[in-house]
């Protein structure tokens, strides 16, 4: 799935190093002048002023005062080859970015600011061609080396010429990185159109240039790599375990972008191979807490003694967060889903409404956009500034997008799917096959034959359900469980036909969209462009998105590329819920206001000491 990857612009805030791409940070919003306000600020918003003031002392969503100490165990699934989350080449060990620090820091009570982390101020042009970030004089990396403005010019040229192509996308419009004193640094940008770039500049990582001289930053890497961050690596065994360690007096313990945050002494992670083994360890306290993402163990399994005397709490906690969009995803690059009509055709072979009953209790809804559960979604007909947007590509979309609602084929979820298939059958005669003695073929005679790939066993009597549908349309599908290497490397490369990922969004998006859609990144190994979408169109309006000079015109221009793109039907759309399901041992203390936009549990709990003596207790009874 989309997601294994790391966004190359992560932080520090997320428990999951290879919650990467593809659940990722994918965050930006488009200018408006509190973003360019002159003078040196201490923070940044693209939408109004930054919610905290110059002088405050910690984020609302944390408790100043949480203690200190304790272990949080967590659990992953598969391997990891390397310690580098900012490559293409591996995959990246979970909690990576526990061990580095970005200039700014996002919060999570908020759309989308910035405050200071590694930079004390930031400072804008009054025509918007540059910023400028001015150094921190106590940060330090964790071998007491000082953070200087090298650091920040070599960690910029690093990750956009040797790290992940999406840096090279990310950081395209910026024409110069250079030290303007003791401890800033510029960075000028090709115009001034593309106004979320201090944002994206924020959140650079940093790096230690003296650490990675003769080094290979490109490369696999099992050597601990030099950070400041707030851990560091203390044990691992390859592939299987790794420990991360509170650094000691940590520089920037008591800036207030990090108070109360980073309490756990360790933070250590566990690879098992697939999601059952995973929620086994779970109950038997091999790890202290899960989100629950597969509907069907929330409903039935959580019914351990465990759950029953309240050493393991459930919660539902609802979110604002975009849910983004989880589908089959068709590869544009395969001859076999170049017709529309035949992309169209199979999304009347899944029947989401019986297997929604039948695997997950009805606990979902349906995913109808590409940015599901937001204002960001295109619903009922376009609005006539969306009318205006799209008429100069009028007969370079299909004219559904102009008249009609775009609507998923549905079901009365009794199983009985005939209706639909009938719909299908008639698309695919269309569009030029014929069924032949069970076989559906093309004009040269050729099956319609194709492999759906995935690394999650869970996923498979989701899959096979749409598969007996396919095969009585005399299609010829079938699903390969691939290991988590493997599973990467063929994403990487779009080796695949058809696969399962999540186009995850934010309430924020921007240049990130081109990695997505965008023609230029097609061929681009690594990119999130899994479809393999090259649409003049669809490059004219992500142009439009990142250069919407409001928040109503992005709304305007989101909707419009959301409509384009579903009614291409690159994809057959999954589900989305609107809550976490979380399931922890109750031995954690919590913060009394939980973040809007995020639920950090890896950096805002603590280990309460008295209920954890009482879980401890129970576990070992057991």
């Amino acid at each position: 799935m989309i997601g294994k990857k790391n966004s190359p612009l992560r932080g520090t805030c997320g428990a999951n190093g290879r919650a990467g791409f593809f659940v990722v940070l994918l965050c930006f919003f488009m200018s408006l002048s509190s973003a360019w306000a002159q003078g040196a600020q201490h923070g940044l918003a693209l939408h109004g002023a930054p919610r905290y003031a110059a002088d405050f002392t910690h984020f609302d969503y944390v408790n100043p005062d949480a203690p200190k100490g304790g272990a949080l165990h967590l659990s992953a699934l598969g391997t990891f080859d390397t310690l580098n989350p900012y490559t293409l080449k591996g995959v990246s060990v979970d909690g990576s970015g526990l061990l580095f620090e970005t200039l700014m820091a996002r919060s999570m009570d908020e759309p989308f600011s910035q405050y200071g982390w590694v930079a004390e101020s930031v400072t804008t042009a009054p025509d918007r061609t540059w910023v400028s970030y001015k150094l921190r004089p106590q940060a330090k990396f964790q071998d007491g080396t000082p953070i200087t403005p090298e650091d920040v010019i070599f960690s910029f040229e690093t990750l956009r010429g040797k790290g992940h192509p999406s840096f090279r996308s990310y950081y395209k419009d910026v024409v110069k990185v250079e030290k303007i004193g003791m401890r800033e640094v510029r960075f000028t940008f090709r115009d001034a159109t593309n106004a979320e770039l201090p944002m994206i500049v924020g959140e650079l990582p940093v790096l230690s240039k003296r650490d990675w001289a003769g080094k290979d930053f490109a490369a696999t890497t099992l050597v601990s790599v030099l950070g400041s961050g707030p851990y560091k690596i203390e044990s691992m065994t390859p592939g299987r375990t790794v420990t991360y360690v509170r650094v000691k007096d940590w520089w920037a313990e008591n800036l207030p972008v990090n108070k109360g945050r980073f309490n756990f002494e360790h933070i250590s992670y566990d690879y098992y191979r697939d999601a059952t083994v995973a929620l086994e360890a779970f109950f038997a306290g091999r790890y202290d807490y899960r989100f629950e993402n597969i509907a069907k163990y929330w409903a039935l399994n959580y019914t351990t003694p465990a759950v029953k005397e309240g050493l393991i709490k459930k919660q539902e906690i609802k979110n604002e967060l975009p849910a983004g969009m989880q589908a089959f995803i068709f590869n544009m690059r395969r001859p076999l889903f170049q017709d529309r009509r035949v992309r169209e055709a199979l999304n009347y072979a899944f029947d989401f409404e019986w297997s929604n009953k039948s695997f997950a209790y009805s606990a979902y809804s349906r995913t109808s956009s590409y940015f599901e559960n937001s204002e960001l979604a295109a619903k009922g007909l376009p609005s006539p500034a969306e009318l205006k947007l799209l008429e100069p590509y009028r007969g370079k979309v299909p004219d559904d997008v102009f008249t009609k609602v775009f609507a998923l084929p549905k079901t009365d979820g009794s199983g009985d799917n005939r209706d639909n298939l009938r719909k299908a059958a008639d698309l695919l005669r269309e569009a030029g096959w014929t069924l032949k003695n069970g076989v559906l073929t093309d004009g040269q005679g050729h099956p319609f034959k194709f492999e759906i790939i995935d690394a999650e066993p869970m996923f498979e009597r989701w899959t096979q359900p749409l598969i007996i549908n396919l095969k009585r349309l005399g299609i010829e599908a079938t699903f390969r469980i691939v290991d988590t290497a493997q599973m990467q490397n063929r994403m990487d490369g779009f080796d695949y036909d058809v696969t399962i990922g999540v186009f995850g969004q934010s309430l924020s998006p921007g240049n990130e969209q081109f990695d997505m859609w965008g023609s230029g990144k097609a061929d681009v190994r690594g990119s999130r462009n899994l479809i393999g979408v090259r649409d003049a169109t669809v490059d004219a309006l992500l142009e439009k998105l990142v250069h919407a000079e409001s928040r109503e015109d992005l709304v305007t221009v989101c909707r419009a590329l959301d409509r384009v793109l579903l009614w291409q039907y690159y994809v057959v759309p999954h589900w989305y819920i609107g809550t976490y399901r979380l399931a922890a041992w109750d031995k954690f203390g919590q913060p009394k206001i939980a973040p809007k936009y995020g639920l950090a549990v890896t950096d805002s709990w603590w280990v309460d000491a008295g209920k954890a003596e009482k879980i401890n207790g129970a576990q070992n009874r057991r």
